[in-house]
Order: C-alpha cells, then structure tokens, then sequence
C-alpha cells in the first residue's frame, strides 16, 4: 500500500465502519432540529439567525460577519455541521487540491433536506478520497501548487482526517441526543 492509499484508507475505514452508516436514515426533522435557542443552521433565503449568511442557492448557512467568529461559538444544527464538512473541510481543498469546479461558502448551494445533504456529502467524499489515493510521495512531500495552504500535503490530509472524524463525532451525538430526547431515563443518585 502506498503512502497516499495508507492516508486515504485511515478516513476511509472510519467513514465507512462508523461515520457514514451514522448517517443513514438522517431525516428532514432531525436535520433541522435545534436542540437549544440560537443555534445557526441552513436556512431558507433571508431568515437567518446569524450577523450574515451564504449561499448562492434557496438556502443558506448561517454564519459570522468577520473574524474572530462569536466567542463562545454558536451550538450548530447537524445541517450546518454536514454543510461545514461538505464545503470547509473537503469541497475548498477539492477544488484547490484535485482540480474541477472550486467551492466557495458564497455560491454554493446549500442542501434543504437531509438526503440532498447526504448525496452532496457522498460526492465529495469520493472526489477527497479519489485525490488522496492518486498522490505521489512527492506530492504528500511539498505544498500543493495551487491553493492557500502552503503545508506539505501530507500534513492536510491528516488535518482534513481530523476534521472529518471529529465533526462526525459530534453529529453522531447529536442524533443520539435527538432520539433520546423524550425517552431519557431519569438520573438516578
């Protein structure tokens, strides 16, 4: 197994044993669901909860007006979080890093179900996974040639790893947390 398959393989094995059967299942109501006041999610056009939104489509994702983001940052929806790894995580680097169309937070179209979510996840996820494994050592060895990171490839992917295992963690507890919402037993002391 070569460097770049290695790399790929320490995601895939986790996206496809623990993260992704997670998501199966992933309806409209739970996707939305706010489990407190305020949280940030997507939105139709115009009804954000957010100081801005983006989004080129009928939906948006909330979001902050400038750096630093909100201290303490705003809980977040499983919407807004699968939207985070769709285009912060993975759909910048796929464009900067394995060429086709680049996306942008501004003029991406933003999912309004679970299952649009849930394909657009799917297809990017692949188009990560299909450019990590194409990789030569060279290439994990140095910067990318276009884009602004300027780490050794090798050092990306593992924090896109990262991401990717730690974002999934946390919706993977709040559907957890969905479905036992009205069923908790009471702690008992």
């Amino acid at each position: 197994m070569t460097r770049s398959e290695r790399l790929a393989d320490q995601l895939d094995r986790h996206w496809h044993k623990n993260l992704r059967p997670r998501l199966n299942g992933l309806a409209d109501e739970e996707y939305f669901w706010e489990p407190v006041r305020g949280c940030w999610s997507i939105r139709p056009r115009g009804t954000s909860v957010a100081p801005m939104s983006a989004g080129s489509g009928e939906w948006t994702v909330d979001c902050a007006s400038a750096d630093p983001a909100p201290a303490p940052a705003p809980v977040t929806t499983i919407a807004w979080r699968l939207a985070h790894i769709i285009v912060s995580c993975l759909g910048y680097r796929v464009g900067w890093h394995f060429g086709g169309q680049d996306v942008d937070s501004q003029t991406f179209a933003y999912a309004g179900t679970a299952d649009e979510a849930l394909k657009q996840l799917d297809e990017m996820y692949g188009r990560w996974n299909a450019g990590v494994r194409a990789l030569s050592d060279a290439d994990l060895e140095n910067p990318p040639p276009v884009g602004p990171e300027r780490f050794p490839m090798e050092g990306i992917i593992l924090h896109v790893n990262r991401e990717l295992i730690h974002h999934g963690a946390e919706i993977s507890l709040l559907r957890d947390l969905y479905r036992w919402q009205d069923a908790a037993e009471p702690r008992r002391i």
